[in-house]
């Protein structure tokens, strides 16, 4: 299986711990959450991506985003079309 899918698989996995709902395991996972976003993810977007996932695990009944899943579309998807984009545009750009 590609890495990317792998990706996407634990990412999923992920998120579905982040829905048990014991409120002793958000307290817990709350911190593991952030910490694990911003190893999968490096850089700015693991951060701010950390950071909304502890907000949202600490908060009681909040806890319904899928904050893994929809980082990983982010990443390979909408993040990548927006470099094609401004590929094209530089391109555009200089003739």
């Amino acid at each position: 299986m590609d890495k990317k899918y792998q990706k996407l698989l634990l990412s999923i996995g992920l998120d579905l711990v982040g829905l048990i709902p014991i409120p002793f395991i958000d307290v817990v996972w709350a911190p593991l959450s952030a910490f694990i976003l911003t190893r999968m993810y490096a850089g700015a977007k693991g951060k701010i991506a950390g950071l909304i996932s502890f907000i949202e695990e600490i908060i009681p009944f909040s806890d319904v985003i899928p904050t893994f899943t929809m980082l990983w579309i982010y990443t390979n998807y909408i993040e990548k079309t927006g470099d094609e984009v401004s590929k094209f545009q530089s391109f555009k750009d200089s003739k």
